[in-house]
């Protein structure tokens, strides 16, 4: 794979349909994952499973990057080869988590800001001697009694833009993630005010920071319903507004939009890329960059057996080409019949 610069990274990572599978769950995420199917989180059982996600053959052809953890990118496989090498074997590119976590921010109630930025350019030299081709960053927003406040947009968006010029001076690409949760009872119209507004922040601050758009990808989250709202928005409404909030807000430069899947469930955040794609009328691609809604099912048909190992890699590799079938407008609810 000969990519010589960001531009050609980004818009390799979601050619021809391709996605992002995000496997940069902390250790603390996986243990939670893992507690559902009874298997302990040790080292070697991340290693394993992981190891068997990045050989499913379904990665071939529908995944054009993978997300990694710092733990991960340092393991080798059983047989001794370098997990990312397994990744890049298979046309993918490896990419990592930077970002440090989140901390509450003062006279904030119930709001965040992301950090890591003390002594990141450090880190990203390192990871970029390890082969990292690009690298990742998520910031949170919650909706509730008066906030999103602009207060903490603005911090969370102005830590995106450092982040992502800092990644780009280190030839990585960065993936800007804000992240509109959706956890509270919201209407839809409240989603796409606080995305909408997240949004116009975001590319204000990259803007600004003479970040190269065309050098970026943009992990955004949907605009659907709060997840206990009595009113759930349907498939083709959650299409047309978050289209309608990314078209106002994303320069047409941006060489794709990676969709986080947020908490919905597999087959609903296929139908909704899918439903965008067959709208149109944008000039970046639109692909997915899910954690759970490519993994849950492999994860459970695994269950820790190494019997499993075949069944569990079908299972990611459906899910894979399902999503890439959606990234091109073609995928079809009756295709999830097996």
């Amino acid at each position: 794979m000969s990519l010589n610069n960001i531009e050609e990274i980004a818009t390799y990572i979601v050619a021809e349909g391709k996605g992002i599978l995000a496997a940069d769950e902390s250790n603390p995420t996986c243990g939670k994952r893992f507690d559902s199917i009874g298997v302990e989180s040790t080292e070697e059982n991340r290693r394993d499973y992981r190891e068997m996600l990045f050989r499913s053959k379904g990665m071939k052809d529908n995944i054009g990057g993978v997300i990694l953890f710092d733990e991960t990118i340092r393991q080798s496989a059983a047989d001794g080869t370098l997990l990312r090498d397994i990744i890049s074997n298979q046309g993918a590119l490896p990419g990592i988590k930077v970002d440090k976590g989140l901390q509450p921010i003062e006279g904030c109630d119930g709001e965040t800001v992301t950090v890591g930025l003390e002594g990141l350019d450090e880190r990203l030299k390192e990871y970029a001697s390890m082969g990292a081709k690009f690298t990742k960053w998520r910031a949170v927003i919650n909706i509730g009694d008066g906030i999103p406040s602009d207060k903490s947009i603005d911090a969370n968006m102005k830590a995106l833009a450092d982040y992502a010029k800092c990644a780009q001076d280190n030839g990585m690409v960065p993936i800007v993630e804000p992240e509109v949760i959706m956890d509270g009872d919201h209407s839809i119209d409240e989603c796409y005010e606080a995305t909408d507004r997240s949004l116009n922040s975001l590319f204000s601050h990259l803007e600004q920071n003479g970040v190269n758009i065309k050098g970026t990808l943009l992990k955004p989250n949907m605009v659907t319903s709060g997840k206990d709202s009595s009113e759930q928005a349907g498939v083709n409404e959650v299409a047309k507004k978050t289209l309608d909030c990314l078209i106002k807000n994303v320069p047409a430069e941006l060489p794709g939009v990676t969709f986080l899947s947020g908490g919905q469930s597999d087959i609903l955040a296929t139908a909704h890329l899918d439903a965008m794609n067959k709208i149109g009328g944008f000039s970046w691609k639109l692909s997915f960059s899910y954690g759970r809604a490519l993994q849950a099912a492999a994860l459970k048909a695994w269950s820790g057996k190494a019997e499993n190992i075949f069944i569990s890699q079908d299972e990611l590799s459906h899910r894979a080409e399902m999503n890439k079938l959606a990234s091109l407008g073609k995928w079809d609810e009756e295709l999830e019949e097996r």
